[in-house]
């Protein structure tokens, strides 16, 4: 390998590896919006009409049901498989991502993924658009066995460090933990319900006591 192709490999690690990823997302974004923008004076100084597609907003006010930590780590997920650095998931990178976590999916299943959440009709995912996956799994608005759905369940484990048989047993492990809260929950009810049931047959005890009592006053 020559020296410029080492030199290429050691700059793209950087860029992934580097903490600044995050803003260059943001660049892209704006980059994106300025484009668009003058795409739009130019239609209009043409005079061709130019379809609306969706203001980008600020994610942190709009996805206010995640904190900022989650964002931030939906945001690095979301860069380390935005190979090309231009703030969009596309097929292809999309393609890898799945077969990364595990999940492999067919070429129409990934188009399937892009258009449930393409509100832009562009035929990529946004950053924006990649938070809707987990708005709509948070809501359970996702099939259990759709290629959101596992894509959702999936990033939120490193499956890089615990490989995809950890991935099943984290999932396994949590649905039987969620079976045992469950149990402990029926558990409590039962006592609860025995307890109710014993005051109120002590009180009609008390009650036929203190009737019978009054016949002989």
């Amino acid at each position: 390998m020559s020296v410029s192709s080492n030199a290429s490999s050691a700059s793209n690690k950087d860029s992934v590896d580097s903490p600044s990823s995050t803003t260059n997302t943001d660049s892209s974004e704006l980059t994106h919006i300025l484009n668009r923008r003058q795409e739009i004076m130019d239609s209009q100084e043409a005079g061709i009409e130019i379809p609306r597609t969706f203001k980008v907003v600020n994610v942190y006010t709009e996805f206010h049901e995640f904190s900022r930590k989650q964002i931030k780590d939906y945001q690095k997920t979301f860069n380390t498989y935005d190979t090309a650095r231009d703030g969009f998931l596309d097929l292809q990178e999309l393609k890898f991502m799945m077969e990364k976590l595990g999940a492999p999916q067919t070429h129409l299943g990934l188009k399937q993924m892009i258009a449930e959440v393409d509100e832009d009709n562009d035929g990529k995912i946004s950053f924006r658009e990649f938070l809707l996956i987990f708005r709509k799994a948070q809501a359970g608005e996702l099939d259990s066995d759709s290629g959101l759905n596992q894509l959702a369940r999936l990033t939120e484990i490193d499956v890089e460090q615990v490989g995809v048989s950890g991935a099943k047993n984290f999932f396994e492990a949590k649905i039987e933990q969620q079976l045992r809260t469950n149990k402990f929950h029926d558990e409590i009810r039962a006592e609860q319900e025995d307890r109710r049931r014993e005051e109120d047959e002590r009180a009609q005890r008390r009650q036929q006591f203190q009737q019978r009592a009054a016949v002989f006053q």
